[in-house]
């Protein structure tokens, strides 16, 4: 089938390589003619495990373009909105300027019986508001939300727990989700749910998922913050009730928190959008979510500060991980890159180190130092600080390798995933969040 992908950032680019790996006939398309660029020569403008693998593929076997020009979008039978859905500047709300600019220049474009399936992260409601412009063209507006895990991605297009179509209610609304059940016929015919419901369900079924996300990460860090004043084990806590099955172990280990593109801004969004719905009530406590992972950053913050004996001035600080989580190269609201930049603000000599994000933190924050080397960026530092669990620093760095390197001995685990006791018994104080 023919399809266009609007928008090639993140989910636009795997979205769009996924399905020409499939099979169909795929053109992508943005504004940004570096990207294009790079998409074009199957260059993948971001680090994502598998992507490069399927866009070369797809290039090579022809099934797979693209440009900057939205004519292009013409003729394909559905066409993806993967634009993406920031927070606005002076605001918690969602900023829909990139989803609309997307619906007007593809209006000239389509076609009786076309289909705009909506896949950007938007506040309930959006699609009703779209809905009359769309088929004033006689094409149909649905919602086809995505649960990609950054580092994940590929294999959560390819192979999703769950396919949702947000459809309106008649035979165009049926029509259309035969047509999306159709180009996901690999993945319904191993079985993954194909869920159809309306559209304002299907808006609020990835908001709310994030949402319960962001509150389990946040309750076991706020019990974290418990087991600090009182001297309990937070890890041990979490492996207790995890057993419970009404509870689960996913999503509950204590740390510096959550960030990404994601979790935060949507949150945020829910928040705000619940406010003008009149309900703001109803996610008050989304609210205490936000700020108790806020709080995680300022916590290891100052165990650093603590570990040095009180003053972080002129200490030669080693900062393991950039990115807001591994697999990924992705540091927008990286928990990692704010507590170093607060590490610097306190005077420290802050080195930071990652596989993949050096050149995106770098960008941003060029008053720190950047390594890639992990070895090199551990040399001479007097505390060391874990904040993106990549393999490299959690399970393939030894104790008494980094002691022959750093000069001092302080380290904050600031993602719970390093051996406690073999790190104490190579000479290092270790602090790690809600650990005794």
């Amino acid at each position: 089938m023919k399809l266009s992908v609007i928008g090639c950032g993140y989910l636009g680019a795997v979205h769009a390589a996924a399905m020409a790996s499939v099979g169909h006939e795929v053109v992508g398309i943005d504004v940004d003619q570096l990207k294009i660029d790079a998409l074009s020569m199957g260059q993948a403008p971001f680090f994502e495990p598998g992507l490069q693998e399927i866009l070369t593929a797809g290039i090579e076997a022809g099934n797979l373009r693209f440009t900057t020009d939205m004519a292009e979008a013409e003729g394909a039978k559905v066409h993806f909105i993967g634009v993406g859905t920031p927070q606005q500047k002076d605001g918690y709300a969602a900023d829909l300027t990139y989803v609309n600019a997307a619906i007007d220049g593809l209006l000239p474009y389509l076609a009786e019986g076309d289909i705009v399936a909506g896949k950007s992260t938007v506040p309930v409601g959006t699609a009703a508001g779209l809905a009359p412009r769309v088929s004033a063209t006689g094409a149909t507006l649905v919602w086809n939300p995505e649960f990609l895990r950054e580092g994940w991605a590929v294999k959560d297009t390819l192979d999703p727990d769950r396919l949702v179509a947000g459809v309106p209610a008649g035979a165009d609304g049926e029509r259309a989700a035969d047509v999306l059940r159709e180009i996901y016929a690999p993945a319904v015919a191993k079985g993954t749910p194909f869920l159809v419901v309306d559209l304002p369900t299907a808006e609020l079924v990835k908001v709310s998922a994030n949402a319960f996300l962001a509150t389990k990460i946040s309750f076991i860090n706020a019990m974290a913050e418990i087991a600090e004043a009182t001297g309990a084990d937070v890890s041990k806590l979490a492996e207790a009730i995890g057993y419970d099955e009404r509870i689960g172990r996913q999503f509950l280990k204590a740390g510096i928190g959550f960030g990404g593109g994601c979790l935060p801004k949507d949150i945020r969004a829910f928040s705000a959008r619940a406010e003008e719905l009149g309900r703001g009530e109803s996610v008050a406590f989304l609210r205490q979510v936000d700020e108790i992972n806020l709080r995680r950053r300022d916590r290891a913050v100052q165990l650093v500060v603590e570990g040095l004996g009180g003053a972080v001035f002129e200490k030669n600080v080693t900062v393991l991980g950039a990115a807001f989580k591994p697999h990924s190269d992705d540091i927008r609201d990286s928990p990692a890159l704010d507590v170093a930049v607060r590490l610097h603000g306190l005077g420290a000599n802050v080195t930071v180190t990652d596989p993949a994000a050096i050149e995106n933190a770098q960008r941003v924050h060029p008053q720190l130092n950047y390594v890639l080397d992990r070895d090199e960026a551990l040399r001479d530092a007097d505390a060391v600080v874990l904040v993106t669990e990549w393999d490299e620093y959690r399970r393939e760095l030894d104790p008494e390798h980094a002691s022959a390197l750093a000069r001092g001995r302080v380290v904050v685990d600031g993602r719970n995933g390093l051996d406690a006791a073999a790190w104490r018994a190579a000479g290092w104080t270790y602090y790690g969040m809600g650990r005794p």
